[in-house]
Order: C-alpha cells, then sequence, then structure tokens
C-alpha cells in the first residue's frame, strides 16, 4: 500500500513554498517596523491596519478552499490555481511596500489596509489549492511527512533568505529608505512568483479524485467540524504559527531594542533558520520512529524552554551565548514547519471514511483561516502592547516599559501558547496503526465500487 514520491516530485513540488515562505516572512518580519519607523504611523494606527487588512480572509480562505474542491479541469482541482495566481500574486505584495506621497496617518492607514486585503486575496488564490495538495499527492503515513520536510527545507531556506537579504538590500528600516525597501519588494515579487510555475510543471494529480462528487459548501463544513482529528491538529497548528508569526512581528524589535545588536540581526536570524533547515531530517527521522505527535511534543518542548531562557538573559550577554541560544531556538523552530503541517493530511481520510467525499480544499482552508483571524488578533495587540509601553519608533533607547512589553511578546506569550499545542498534541487521536486501518478500508470501497 505504499505511495511513495519520486525526489523529483517532492522536489518541484517542495519548490512551490519558495514565493509563499519569502513574501510572508518578509510581511511578518519587517510590515510592523516599516509602517512604525518608516512610513511613521503610530502603533496603534498601525495595528489597526494590519487588523482590517488581515480581516478580509475571514471570507477568503474558505472560499477558495471550497471553489477548488469543487473545480474540474484537464489539469486538475488544484494546480490551475498556481497557474493563473502566481502573477497577480507578485504585483499586490509590491503594493504593500509602496510609499505613497500623502502625510495623513489616517489616508495611509487606508491605504495599507486595502493593499494587504489586495495581497491576502491574491495569495490565498494560489496559497491554498498548493496546499491542498499534499494530501492528493499521497496517501501514505509516513511519505507525507516526507513530502512535507521537502516543502518545509524550501520553506525554511526562503525564510532565512527573507530574515536577512531584505536587511542588507535596504540597510535600516527609518525614514529615507523607502526606495531602497520597495526594489527589495520587486525583487522579491519576482522571485516569489516563479516558484509556483515550477510547481505547476512538477505535479500531477489523481485522476480518481477528479471523479468524486462535487461536496457542497454547507457539508464541507459540517464535515470539518466533526472532524475530531482535524479539529484536534487544526489546534496544533494554530498555536503553533501564531507563535510564529507573534515571534516574526517582535524579534527585530526584540533583537534592535532590547540586546542593541541591530547590526547583528542577520547573523542572529540565519543561526535560527540555517540549524532549522539541518534539523528537518532529524524530525522527519523520529517521526518514523515514534509518531508525528510525540516527536512534536519533544521538538515544541524544546524549543520553548530555549525561548524563556533567551529572554530570562540579560541584554549585556555575549554574542557567543545568544548564538549558542539561537543554534538550539533552530532545532524546535524545525520541528514546528514539518510536524503541524505533516498531521494535517492525515484527517482527509478520515472524513472521506465518515463521508465517503473528500474536502481537502475547505479543511486547508479553515486551517489558515483559523490561523489569520488568531494573527490579526495577536499581532495588533502586540503592536498596542508596544504603544501602551511607551514605545517609540526609532528611539536611540526605550524606556523600561516598552523594553518589558518586547520581552514578554518575544518570551512568556509563545512559550505559553507552545505548551498549549503540547496538551492537543499528546491528546490527539490519530497514529500509524489507526491511519493505516482507515487505508485499509478505504482500499477496500474502492476494489469493490463499479
Amino acid at each position: 500500500m505504499s505511495e511513495r514520491l519520486s525526489r523529483r516530485t517532492k522536489l518541484l513540488y517542495g519548490c512551490g513554498d519558495t514565493g509563499f515562505s519569502l513574501t510572508t516572512t518578509i510581511i511578518g518580519a519587517y510590515f510592523a517596523i516599516f509602517l512604525t519607523d518608516v512610513v511613521g504611523l503610530a502603533p496603534s494606527i498601525a495595528a489597526a491596519a494590519i487588523f482590517i487588512g488581515r480581516s478580509w480572509d475571514y471570507i477568503n480562505d474558505p472560499l477558495i478552499g471550497h471553489i477548488s474542491d469543487r473545480t474540474r479541469t484537464r489539469w486538475g482541482r488544484r494546480r490551475p490555481f498556481l497557474l493563473f495566481g502566481a502573477l497577480p500574486f507578485a504585483l499586490t505584495f509590491t503594493l504593500m511596500w509602496w510609499r505613497p506621497s500623502f502625510t495623513r496617518q489616517i489616508a495611509l492607514a487606508a491605504y495599507y489596509s486595502v493593499a494587504y486585503v489586495l495581497f491576502d486575496a491574491a495569495a490565498t488564490f494560489a496559497y491554498m489549492p498548493y496546499f491542498a495538495l499534499t494530501p492528493e499527492l499521497t496517501a501514505d503515513y509516513d511519505e507525507r511527512t516526507s513530502l512535507t520536510t521537502y516543502r518545509m527545507f524550501f520553506s525554511i531556506a526562503a525564510s532565512l533568505v527573507a530574515f536577512t537579504l531584505p536587511l542588507a538590500m535596504v540597510g535600516s528600516f527609518s525614514p529615507g529608505s523607502e526606495r531602497r525597501i520597495f526594489m527589495m519588494a520587486v525583487t522579491f515579487a519576482i522571485a516569489s512568483a516563479s516558484p509556483l510555475f515550477i510547481a505547476f510543471l512538477g505535479t500531477r494529480e489523481r485522476d480518481d479524485y477528479m471523479i468524486k462528487r462535487k461536496p457542497a459548501l454547507g457539508s464541507s463544513f459540517r464535515a470539518a467540524l466533526r472532524n475530531r482529528p482535524f479539529v484536534f491538529g487544526l489546534a496544533i497548528f494554530l498555536v503553533t504559527w501564531v507563535s510564529i508569526d507573534l515571534l516574526q512581528a517582535v524579534l527585530l524589535y526584540f533583537i534592535k531594542y532590547y540586546f542593541g545588536r541591530e547590526a547583528q540581526s542577520d547573523l542572529i536570524m540565519g543561526a535560527i533558520f540555517i540549524t532549522a533547515i539541518i534539523a528537518l531530517p532529524l524530525w522527519s527521522w523520529l517521526s518514523r520512529r515514534w509518531n508525528k505527535r510525540w516527536a512534536y511534543v519533544l521538538g515544541i518542548a524544546f524549543w520553548a524552554v530555549v525561548q524563556i531562557t533567551l529572554v530570562a538573559l540579560g541584554s549585556g550577554i555575549g554574542m557567543l551565548v545568544i548564538m549558542s541560544l539561537c543554534v538550539c531556538a533552530g532545532i524546535g523552530v524545525g520541528a514546528a514547519h514539518v510536524l503541524p503541517w505533516s498531521i494535517l493530511p492525515d484527517a482527509v481520510e478520515w472524513d472521506e471514511v465518515q463521508t465517503g467525499e473528500r474536502h481537502e480544499g475547505m479543511f486547508y482552508s479553515l486551517i489558515t483561516l483559523a490561523q489569520k483571524i488568531a494573527s490579526s488578533v495577536a499581532i495588533p495587540l502586540a503592536l498596542l502592547l508596544l504603544d501602551i509601553g511607551g514605545y517609540v519608533p526609532n528611539a536611540v533607547q526605550q524606556s523600561a516599559s516598552a523594553i518589558r512589553s518586547i520581552r514578554i511578546l518575544a518570551g512568556p506569550v509563545p512559550a505559553v501558547l507552545l505548551c498549549v499545542g503540547i496538551v492537543f498534541a499528546i491528546t490527539y487521536p490519530l497514529d500509524r496503526e489507526v491511519h493505516t486501518k482507515m487505508r485499509q478500508e478505504l482500499e477496500g470501497r474502492r476494489s469493490i465500487t463499479p
């Protein structure tokens, strides 16, 4: 019953995540500080712009996911979205980094809210069907982890580039750097669109899924809510990636204002992400040796401890200690990237056993929707906490209350979220044996279907 994929297919599919990782990491790491320190928005106004921009996906994600479930073309259900979504995805990304000539705070907030809405709509059109391809390329429990590992190699490598190269291109996120920031955005927009064409050409969808009945919108929602493994997997994914989003948003603030090492930001971020890439085979191996949930528990618990340790240390610690802890954090970051994504596809077979239908598009849309709802609240709240703490953009030295706010957001808050993920992982109801039995039942049904 093995459904092994060729290395070529894994590489070409995995490559497709490069563009999504580049853009989301750049936005997560730099958009908040771009709005406050370059555009000059007050943190509370910037928070409102981000919240409005991300709120559009409350409708956008399920809609695109459901449409892709019902799509039937000669290229498949998901792949056409990669082909036709690449150029709008690139164009709308550049709009987010253009500095309009007007100066009124409300007008600027309105522009960036609209730009964010347009980008999220275009991005969802491409990435939602792309993510839903994972369970369609293979139904094998361990092969899905392997496929996700390849994808996360490209994702983390792209995150590394996105965390380091923009700083090298821009120099500093401060007034006067608007032109360099826009050219950076154009460069990364082109680099982000190209992998979608590669993924389109390098993958093929299963013909037997094309002939399945088109699910109705209501039945897709009900199937998701009644799917216990999906609900648990959704919770694991949600708290893990909200932690990552939050850390992306505050990490540069933490490095710049707490450690006072903005010039070494690329080295610090590089240590985290290079280690995460190196650690990917470790988590794939542990997942095969144990199962996905226990590998997740180990990796996330380790990362939470390291994060608290990093924030608890004084601001005057040496660069060697900082780099050592970042290497340790990178090991946990690798687990956070690969394991939640590899847990989720197994719920698709649970759904098919119960309903006789497949709702991959709706499932993945609800996953990213939940993440975006949480992030659209968490990241603006983080900016509001900075504002309440007295954060002053581009100040040579922040107040003690502002530094305290930055430390809370970089340490205790994500650590608590990660611990919640561990609780859900321990009680997750699917393992390799249960999944194998479900696949055997489905194969039996298909063998007697005329």
